[in-house]
C-alpha cells in the first residue's frame, strides 16, 4: 500500500524545488562572476609594482578560478547549462576592468575589488543555505569555505584601501561580520 501524500509533503517538495532553482540561479551568477573577477585580477596584478602585492593579487586570481571550477561541478551535477550570454558579458567586463587597472592608479582597483568581495561573501552564504534547503548537504561546507575565502579577500583589499593616503578619506563599504560568524549563523539556521 502506497503512503498517501499530505499537503505538508507537497509543500516540502515545492520548497525544495524552489531552493534548488534559487541555488542554480545563484551558482550561475557565481560561475560567470568568478570568470569576470579572474580577468580583472589578472589585469590588476599585472599593473602592480610591489612584488608582495602582486603575488597576493595573483593568488586571489587563482582562488577565484578554483571557486569557478567548484561551482562548475555543482552546476553540472544539477544539469544546469552555463549561460553563454553571461559568460560573454563576464569576459568583456573582467577584461575591461583588468585593462583599466593600468590607467586608473592603485586605489580604484583596490576599492572596487574589496567592495565586490564583500558582496561575494553574502552570495556564497546564501548559496549554502539554498543547498541545505534543497537537500544538497554535501555542498554546504564547500560553499561556506568559499564564503570564508572571499572574506579573506575582502579583508586584504580593505586593508590596502585603508593604508592608502587617499583611501583613509573615503567612505568604505559596510564591513562584513567576523569570519567566524559565517559558520555560526549557518549553524543557528540549522538548529532553528
Amino acid at each position: 500500500m502506497r503512503k498517501r501524500r499530505t499537503a505538508a509533503d507537497v509543500g516540502m517538495e515545492c520548497s525544495r524545488a524552489a531552493a534548488e532553482r534559487d541555488l542554480a540561479r545563484m551558482l550561475q551568477l557565481a560561475y560567470s562572476g568568478e570568470l569576470a573577477a579572474s580577468y580583472a585580477y589578472r589585469g590588476h596584478w599585472k599593473s602592480v609594482a610591489d612584488a608582495n602585492e602582486r603575488s597576493r593579487i595573483q593568488s586571489i586570481e587563482d582562488e577565484e578560478l578554483h571557486h569557478r571550477r567548484l561551482v562548475g561541478g555543482m552546476l553540472r551535477t544539477l544539469n544546469v547549462r552555463i549561460s553563454q550570454v553571461r559568460e560573454f558579458r563576464a569576459t568583456v567586463t573582467g577584461r575591461v576592468l583588468g585593462c583599466l587597472c593600468h590607467v586608473t592608479g592603485r586605489l580604484l582597483p583596490l576599492y572596487g575589488a574589496g567592495k565586490l568581495e564583500s558582496h561575494n561573501i553574502r552570495e556564497y552564504e546564501a548559496a549554502a543555505r539554498f543547498a541545505r534547503d534543497c537537500g544538497r548537504h554535501e555542498w554546504t561546507d564547500c560553499l561556506l569555505t568559499m564564503a570564508e575565502v572571499e572574506w579573506e579577500h575582502e579583508k586584504y583589499f580593505r586593508g590596502c584601501v585603508e593604508a592608502h593616503w587617499l583611501g583613509r578619506r573615503l567612505s568604505l563599504w559596510r564591513r562584513p561580520p567576523m569570519k567566524e560568524s559565517i559558520r555560526e549563523s549557518f549553524g543557528r539556521d540549522v538548529n532553528a
